[in-house]
């Protein structure tokens, strides 16, 4: 039969994993889709530069316009990553009747809702496994694996950064900015870690994981970001101590009053599936009426994983390329107009347990007036401990774990607490989840 030809926008790390992969596993490729596929161009700012791939038989051109408007090319593949001309290529590709497949969260997460309607209307296919979670293939999972469940939630840990820097806080005790420093020089992080440390790169992906999860359409201004970049050392050591771990969580819910889309440090206890995931390495767990509790463990990044979900695209678009266009699987999983515009929650709306440290004065009838205000709001508290101030210190160190409680309620209490004579600063909130205790909704 004749071969499937690619086209990539972009030879870097994932692009040159991508090539090297399908032609490794060129035999196997062939007998799942009774085809060869091959790479026959790739475009790249410089041509004439050295690749860490065999690129014989591949026409590279520095202009990526030539490419995805080629007549020979059946699937373009963007790898090339930002916003701005990757979605002009993008968008340019599949009104050229090519099928897409990307890795690029941003894109399809900001521009996705834009670009699918285009891929429909020209009868292609976008694939995206590849930008979420790296080599886990969770929009495989739920989109299909799924889909005859009722999806109630999906917590992630989808950024390697943060889950390493916060590894490295709880094993060995060091200060965000040292293990940054470190997480940079080997390449964990970028030179600005934004992205990373503040949740954007977590935000992205969650907004593709609710989207396909609940069915909406894609909204990425819709979700709440929180950074770890206040996190301390102290913080990370009393959790432990209180038997949780602090994860930088991607968190979908779906409940009764709307979707919560946020992205923040959570309290997660130690005997959970996902508290374990150390290092860089990603996990999404999934709560469905069905299945119940499912975890999805492995690389959320690096060539050989993130190129492992672009060639499994590639697989499936190759698949149904004889098929028609309207017997292939809705990019969302959803017909696109049994979309649901479901309320989203605004973050003083949703329902958690919270972490809270707080230095008092150490004084008689501290923590009556503490507890008097949380009493008198309906926060009911869990547990609670005071550190004894070291000596000739006047301030006491005050932890306390309360029960879920609306967060518009904890607002309300911390500007109480933090107006008393005897706080002294803010308030540090955390909050805490307790997902396989959680009643399906």
């Amino acid at each position: 039969m004749k071969p499937v030809n690619i086209g990539l926008l972009g030879l870097g790390t994932v692009g040159s994993a991508t090539v090297d992969l399908l032609l490794a596993n060129a035999g196997d490729i062939s007998d799942r889709i009774g085809r060869p596929v091959r790479v026959t161009h790739a475009a790249v700012r410089d041509p004439s530069k050295p690749r860490n791939c065999d690129l014989t038989g591949v026409e590279m051109v520095s202009d990526p316009s030539e490419l995805v408007s080629h007549p020979d090319i059946d699937i373009v593949v963007e790898l090339m990553g930002g916003t701005d001309l990757a979605l002009q290529l993008c968008t340019q590709a599949v009104n050229a009747g090519k099928h897409l497949v990307t890795a690029n969260k941003a894109l399809i997460a900001e521009h996705g809702n834009e670009l699918f309607a285009a891929a429909q209307a020209s009868g292609v296919v976008v694939a995206y496994e590849a930008a979420v979670a790296g080599g886990i293939p969770i929009i495989k999972a739920i989109r299909e694996g799924l889909a005859g469940n009722r999806i109630n939630s999906v917590a992630g840990i989808i950024n390697g950064t943060g889950n390493f820097i916060l590894s490295e806080m709880r094993d060995k005790g060091r200060p965000f900015d040292d293990v940054l420093r470190e997480a940079q020089e080997l390449g964990y992080a970028e030179a600005d870690p934004t992205f990373d440390v503040e949740g954007i790169d977590a935000a992205h992906k969650l907004t593709i994981l609710a989207s396909i999860a609940f069915g909406i359409p894609l909204n990425f201004p819709a979700v709440f970001t929180e950074g770890i970049g206040n996190l301390t050392a102290e913080d990370v050591s009393n959790a432990e101590k209180l038997g949780y771990r602090i994860k930088h969580l991607g968190i979908a819910e779906q409940t009764p009053q709307g979707v919560s889309l946020r992205v923040h440090p959570t309290l997660i206890p130690q005997s959970q599936l996902i508290a374990n995931v150390h290092g860089v390495m990603n996990a999404v767990q999934v709560q469905s009426d069905a299945v119940g509790e499912s975890l999805y463990y492995g690389a959320g990044a690096g060539g050989g994983p993130t190129g492992s979900a672009v060639v499994a695209d590639i697989l499936d678009i190759a698949r149904a390329l004889a098929s028609a266009a309207d017997q292939r699987m809705p990019s969302l999983g959803f017909l696109p107009e049994r979309l649901k515009n479901l309320p989203l929650l605004a973050i003083e709306a949703i329902e958690s347990a919270y972490y809270l440290r707080m230095q008092a004065a150490d004084q008689p009838g501290v923590m009556a007036e503490v507890t008097g205000i949380l009493g008198g709001l309906g926060i009911s508290i869990e547990a609670i401990e005071q550190t004894e101030p070291a000596q000739h210190d006047t301030q006491a160190t005050i932890i306390m774990l309360t029960h879920r409680v609306i967060e518009k309620q904890m607002v309300e209490a911390l500007q109480q607490i933090e107006a008393l004579e005897t706080i002294e600063g803010a308030v540090t909130m955390i909050r805490v989840e307790h997902f396989n205790t959680r009643q399906s909704s």
